[in-house]
């Protein structure tokens, strides 16, 4: 940060849903805060899934900071949320510019899928001599391959990650480079995503989490099987592995024989 006289911004991934999987140094800087940034889903309700992670692995009378709830509508319209993003990124300029330690909590990993990226962006105009400090948490990207215990790249292998309700048309090309897809975000089009696969003959290949590392996990080898009601934290593994046990000498697969 060049203006010493102003405080310290960092954004703190804080993992997947499982509070033992806090990292040591998200930790120190929660307790060590000054103020703390927490996104909220309803105006005024504090209900946010990153505080509760983080209450989880850390007492309260551990946590002396002020909280400072970010309210960050769950909608697609830019009218909406552009509007948001200024409105949180001006409170958290207004703390570090009166010298205070502030800390953005963000579930998973502030680089990935994050609301972060448009904060940061904000605070980019706002403040231009800022320099955050950005904390990488565990994302669902590495949570869900320890559930299902199906490994993402091993060898040769290659992975890619695209959120389902748009990477569906891209599957047929996808499935030739890749080895693994991670379909995030996936509830919502799990009939539609079953079908395909179905008809592609890759509908074994699939496995379906949701709530990855926490309590109410639920897996299914089977996509057919995924209630209905299953919209939010949730993520398809779809495992090709075309290129598997190329160290071990195996014989490789071509990847073309999965599609037609």
């Amino acid at each position: 940060m060049n203006d010493n006289s102003a405080g310290q911004l960092f954004a703190v991934g804080v993992g997947t849903g499982d509070s033992e999987l806090l990292t040591l140094k998200a930790v120190r800087l929660l307790q060590q805060a000054d103020v703390i940034a927490i996104p909220e889903k309803t105006l005024g309700k504090g209900d946010s899934f990153a505080w509760q992670i983080v209450t989880g692995a850390i007492d309260d009378d551990e946590l002396a900071a002020e909280r400072c709830f970010l309210h960050f509508p769950m909608t697609r319209d830019a009218s909406v949320n552009v509007p948001a993003w200024r409105r949180a990124a001006s409170q958290i300029a207004d703390h570090v510019k009166a010298g205070k330690k502030v800390v953005f909590v963000t579930e998973g990993d502030p680089s990935v899928f994050s609301t972060w990226a448009y904060v940061q962006e904000e605070l980019s105009e706002i403040m231009p001599q800022l320099e955050p400090e950005i904390v990488p948490g565990i994302t669902s990207i590495t949570a869900i391959p320890s559930q299902t215990k199906i490994p993402l790249a091993d060898g040769q292998e290659r992975f890619c990650v695209v959120p389902a309700t748009y990477g569906m048309e891209c599957l047929p090309r996808l499935m030739v480079e890749f080895d693994t897809i991670m379909l995030i975000k996936a509830g919502r089009v799990i009939p539609e995503l079953t079908a395909m696969l179905e008809d592609m003959g890759l509908l074994d290949c699939a496995t379906y989490v949701s709530h990855a590392t926490m309590d109410k996990q639920e897996i299914y080898h089977d996509l057919r099987e995924v209630p209905a009601e299953h919209r939010y934290f949730s993520m398809v593994q779809l495992s090709i592995r075309s290129r598997r046990g190329i160290l071990r000498g195996s014989q490789q697969t071509s990847a073309d024989e999965w599609v037609g």
